[in-house]
């Protein structure tokens, strides 16, 4: 069967085409949280081929956000890409090491992060009109 045959990959895809910069953010961040806490599984289950692949894809999409930081956003920018380099960096780490605390840490930075984007999306929404 074809991806494009597939339901939800074509809902997914339309989601992707459709989102805000802001609502891709934090769809990065949930793939990135999703691919780490796959590579704890299996680094628990002594699986580390599949923990070495989730593990590569969540630096992906570190790299990606990484990627796509406006550097006009000064300091901001400047500490976000030190964090990202931070992340990539322990997710090597945990790979070579087989560590899966490592992986701790990593996703409650993440967790963290993401919890500041979907702030900032609450804010930019409208509020609801009180009658």
């Amino acid at each position: 069967m074809f991806n494009g045959d597939n339901p939800y990959e074509r809902y997914r895809q339309t989601q992707i085409q459709t989102a805000s910069p802001l609502d891709l953010i934090i769809m990065m961040y949930d793939g990135a949280i999703r691919f780490i806490n796959q590579a704890k599984k299996a680094l628990a289950e002594k699986d580390f081929i599949l923990a070495n692949k989730a593990l590569q894809s969540a630096q992906d999409i570190i790299n990606e956000l990484n990627i796509s930081l406006n550097p006009e956003a000064g300091e901001i920018a400047i500490n976000l890409r030190n964090l990202y380099a931070f992340i990539n960096q322990r997710l090597i780490e945990a790979n070579v090491k087989k560590d899966g605390e490592i992986l701790d840490g990593v996703l409650q930075l993440l967790t963290t992060l993401r919890s500041s984007w979907t702030g900032l999306q609450a804010a930019k929404k409208p509020a609801a009109v009180q009658k």
